[in-house]
């Protein structure tokens, strides 16, 4: 079900402002909020929102002056002057909670790009009871030095965001992409629809957040996400995220600058479908961890069907659930509440590497219609073809060449029919803004 957008509300004696926002998804659904990147709106997560919005209740909202958000939503009802002069993450974070509470959200999964992703990390760190999951995308826990900030956000208040847009495609996107047509969309919104004064604004959050000495109070499973040609946020930003936060996961993804989630939808969809199958929402009352109490079939099995859809994807397990009969019903139930319910939802390995270890086990056994089944898993994962590749030549050694022959002819059918299907042509893609 998709609700329609919902514009900052007007003022009132107790509410606070909300940012403008849009809800999409089952009502009843885990929450998940998606935080935007500077200078970008809520078709930022377009590419992603179709997939999410199948098992999520998806909240996206824009940063002020950004989209529908007024630059003002931050000042006092009022009219008196702010108590700081500038807005500060802390302050954007604070609009989120308000966003989450409106929306009766005590707990949610929150995902972000740079920016938005630093909101989620400060939630996280001082918010704890709030934040049931993370993912970082092209973030980082500093922004380089204040100053180049602060001249950004004067630059900006003098003379609007001509000089900045004229330069954004070069950081956002890697040059192979910034001339595509999703990427020209995404600079010119940034030229025409946003306020030069919310954008200076954000600009100043931005000067004035270092959460680097907090990180390692952020206890919510992370997931961070590098574009391995990012020159904003490079891969070294996501690296120390990463070293600090205690268990997080990193996903390096090569063809991808600061704007990952627009350039290499696929990619990120991937690693944050498996991120959030692994480290799934619960309601309150369940156990702590988030794994399915001894016993409790129903829930290994709710939560085995979404790892599976994760892993498998949509259109491949209604196939096998078509398929059941009076026969096969209960290796089906079986197969879902135990090796999906039990095993892929265990924190102790990332999905990635799950992949790589039942690539070898199925090229090692012969099994090439489960191998050919696990190779499209392994893509929707996260892997590259260039890991894939390293998976069968390990294999070829210790399982036998014939066997890795045989893979390898596999493997090759199936990433060029998986690349086929997921890579938009750049001239005609769907724009992302």
């Amino acid at each position: 079900m998709t609700q329609p957008p919902t514009a900052a509300q007007p003022d009132t004696a107790d509410a606070p402002r909300l940012v403008h926002h849009q809800v999409d998804g089952p009502a009843d659904a885990p929450v998940l909020v998606l935080g935007p990147s500077l200078g970008t709106a809520l078709s930022l997560w377009e590419p992603q929102l179709p997939d999410l919005a199948r098992q999520y209740r998806v909240v996206r909202w824009d940063l002020p002056g950004h989209g529908g958000t007024p630059t003002d939503v931050l000042e006092p009802r009022d009219g008196a002057a702010p108590e700081v002069p500038t807005t500060a993450v802390a302050d954007l974070a604070r609009l989120v909670l308000d966003l989450a509470d409106s929306l009766g959200a005590e707990r949610f999964a929150y995902a972000g790009v740079s920016l938005g992703g630093a909101v989620g990390a400060w939630l996280a760190a001082h918010h704890p009871d709030r934040i049931d999951s993370l993912a970082l995308v092209c973030s980082s826990a500093r922004f380089g030095e204040p100053a180049a900030w602060r001249d950004r956000a004067a630059l900006v208040r003098e003379q609007g965001l001509g000089p900045v847009a004229a330069a954004t495609a070069a950081r956002w996107f890697t040059p192979a992409f910034a001339d595509s047509a999703p990427a020209r969309d995404l600079v010119k919104a940034l030229r025409d629809t946003v306020d030069p004064a919310g954008y200076a604004a954000c600009c100043d959050a931005l000067a004035g957040y270092d959460l680097r000495a907090d990180l390692d109070r952020i206890t919510a499973p992370t997931l961070v996400v590098a574009g391995r040609e990012d020159p904003a946020t490079p891969p070294a930003h996501a690296r120390e995220l990463t070293d600090h936060i205690p268990g997080a996961t990193l996903v390096e993804l090569p063809r991808a600058s600061h704007l990952a989630s627009a350039e290499r939808p696929a990619p990120v969809l991937a690693a944050l479908l498996g991120h959030l199958a692994e480290h799934p929402a619960r309601p309150a009352g369940h156990d702590p961890d988030g794994r399915a109490a001894a016993g409790d079939d129903r829930s290994r099995h709710a939560a085995g069907m979404t790892v599976r859809r994760a892993v498998l994807g949509d259109a491949h397990v209604d196939r096998s659930i078509a398929r059941t009969s009076a026969l096969t019903a209960v290796f089906q139930d079986f197969i879902t509440r135990y090796a999906w319910g039990e095993i892929w939802t265990r924190p102790g390995l990332s999905r990635r590497t799950r992949s790589c270890i039942t690539l070898t086990a199925l090229v090692a056994r012969g099994h090439h219609d489960e191998l050919s089944m696990h190779l499209r898993a392994a893509l929707r994962n996260g892997l590259t073809p260039q890991e894939i590749q390293e998976v069968l030549l390990q294999s070829a050694i210790y399982c036998g060449v014939p066997a890795a022959n045989t893979a390898f002819a596999l493997a090759d059918r199936i990433v060029d029919e998986y690349l086929a299907e997921h890579t938009p042509d750049p001239d005609t893609a769907e724009t992302d803004s």
